[in-house]
């Protein structure tokens, strides 16, 4: 098999703007539509997500963007998944929408409040035993931004669509970093664990030892020149 050949360099996007739409997912959303197949920067989109009336950036486009991914079913590539595209770089290639979840749930005011009092006003994301922490108003060190926090469903959504809006134990609070984290990693349709994502999210070496990893379950063999060859007796 012959070694592969990165994807060539789509064209650049422009903002095509002023962007007049009600929110920020919206605004971001026309800037897509109107470069599909076309590379847009970080820059770029946070221009187009503006606030039209007082020209402030949005400090939670990632998220947003996100959603867009998520809750409307785009396909938006980045580097992670896409040859050609350098970090803080997305392309939108089409225009068609997976199916979505239904409806979500959102916790009553109070149960809310009772999550808040909880955690302390805390993202309460749990990874290898340790707490995220951020409170809400702090700047996040890695996502950027003030964190703000929002209802989660501690069990996916698809999974447990019915979720009582009045019982705290079925809801968490997590800054926005980490509610696209879940987003991304975890399987809107199916409630599993989204493996492809996460994949794609991994640094190159980790993406590299996935690929051998699987090249040896399968039986096939790297070779020094970049070629892969069937290994005698697999």
């Amino acid at each position: 098999m012959a070694k592969r050949k990165p994807s060539a360099r789509p064209p650049e996007g422009v903002v095509k703007g002023p962007y007049l739409q009600s929110s920020v997912k919206r605004r971001i959303e026309a800037l897509f539509l109107d470069n599909v197949g076309k590379v847009l920067s970080r820059e770029q989109i946070l221009e187009a997500a503006r606030d039209p009336v007082s020209g402030k950036e949005p400090e939670n486009w990632h998220q947003r963007l996100s959603e867009l991914r998520t809750d409307d079913g785009y396909t938006i590539l980045s580097w992670r998944n896409r040859g050609g595209l350098k970090v803080q770089e997305y392309m939108m290639p089409h225009t068609e929408k997976r199916l979505g979840a239904a409806k979500r749930v959102k916790p009553t005011k109070q149960t809310w409040q009772q999550v808040l009092d909880r955690a302390g006003h805390r993202c309460e994301w749990l990874e290898k035993g340790q707490k995220c922490g951020l409170r809400e108003g702090e700047s996040d060190p890695i996502g950027g931004g003030r964190v703000t926090l929002t209802p989660d469903h501690k069990r996916p959504h698809s999974v447990d669509p019915d979720a009582d809006p009045k019982d705290p134990n079925q809801w968490q609070a997590l800054c926005g970093r980490h509610q696209v984290v879940k987003k991304n990693y975890w399987d809107s349709m199916t409630g599993k664990l989204n493996t492809y994502a996460i994949v794609q999210a991994a640094p190159e070496t980790e993406k590299r030892a996935v690929f051998l990893f699987l090249l040896e379950y399968f039986g096939y063999a790297l070779e020094a020149d970049g070629s892969i060859r069937k290994r005698e007796g697999s």
